[in-house]
């Protein structure tokens, strides 16, 4: 078995040597520009250890793994189109770095490339993978959807919140296990135990990004905290804040809020100092231990040999494991 660098070394090698060559270039260079920044690779080295869990040789399952992280890039690329992003990874978005434009027409190529690179499997494995990837890819666009309907509205409850990031966050991670296992000859069990294990490492990633936002180590951290406060984004945290706060701290919030123009650092840590007197951070924090849990037993009831779920646990854990 390999262990996940291992496994991301490789489909980095594998991106490498896709040339990504078709003319024209205005259409294919901001693809291969975003092809090429990397990252962690997340949900590719999903697919391949869950296949890998099953199979030794990965022969076979790079062009499914990289339909993953193409159409994860097509998503993030009509993210910042929506969002109006300047900086992706540190680096200029495609909007930025050519126009809207040319991000909209090369994010569509994308999702048309994933669907080519999910058809490198056998052919009597294409038709679920390509009826997984399908609902995966409008669950996502539903998430998004009601991500952006959030942005006006002051009464998101908290299952709202939650079904939100589970559709536009945990299901690509959820299914990047499920067709990796499903590929590699799965039972229907484990498919579903994997599938809900990466669901709920999903919404424990997201709930995490949201303490990161108020309270990580802005040294360790890479960007400025407060981006989430600063937008008014409906975080756990604020949704939690508004649910438990007084009328006084309730009001407080909502004046803030209702500021166009505003000094960032004040307005961070009010909401930073609300947030504190309330506990919202414990009680994020619980919420992540209690998905931790959650992940556990899901992956007890895979029905590998214990050595065999290791390497999978150990990448979970170092997403999870981020500067607080």
């Amino acid at each position: 078995m390999y262990n996940w660098n291992e496994i991301r070394n490789q489909i980095n090698e594998f991106i490498d040597n896709l040339k990504f060559e078709r003319e024209p270039y205005g259409l294919y260079e901001p693809i291969r520009y975003t092809i090429s920044q990397g990252g962690k690779r997340v949900r590719p080295v999903l697919f391949l250890m869950a296949y890998n869990m099953y199979k030794e040789n990965l022969d076979g399952a790079f062009y499914p793994a990289l339909a993953l992280e193409t159409y994860h890039n097509h998503t993030l690329i009509h993210d910042d189109v929506m969002d109006n992003a300047d900086l992706r990874r540190g680096m200029p978005t495609v909007r930025a770095k050519w126009n809207d434009t040319a991000a909209i027409l090369s994010g569509d190529s994308m999702l048309l490339l994933a669907y080519e690179f999910l058809s490198h499997v056998p052919a009597d494995k294409l038709p679920v993978m390509l009826a997984t990837f399908t609902e995966m890819a409008k669950e996502i666009c539903d998430g998004q959807q009601y991500d952006l309907g959030f942005e006006t509205r002051e009464d998101v409850t908290e299952a709202e919140y939650l079904n939100m990031i589970r559709l536009k966050t945990s299901v690509l991670l959820a299914t990047s296990l499920r067709l990796g296992a499903y590929l590699a000859g799965a039972s229907e069990e484990d498919q579903e135990n994997l599938y809900a294990y990466g669901e709920k490492m999903g919404l424990a990633f997201q709930l995490q990004d949201d303490l990161l936002d108020v309270y990580a180590d802005e040294s360790l951290f890479g960007k400025k905290i407060g981006g989430d406060i600063c937008c008014n984004k409906k975080t756990f945290l604020l949704i939690t804040a508004m649910n438990l706060a007084s009328p006084v701290q309730l009001a407080e919030m909502k004046e803030w809020m209702a500021k166009s123009e505003f000094d960032a650092a004040e307005k961070v840590a009010c909401f930073t100092r609300i947030y504190d007197e309330l506990g919202v951070r414990d009680i994020c924090e619980k919420r992540i231990q209690a998905l931790f849990e959650e992940c556990d037993r899901y992956m007890a009831n895979v029905s590998v040999s214990p050595e065999r779920k290791t390497f999978l646990k150990e990448f979970a854990d170092s997403l999870l494991n981020r500067n607080l």
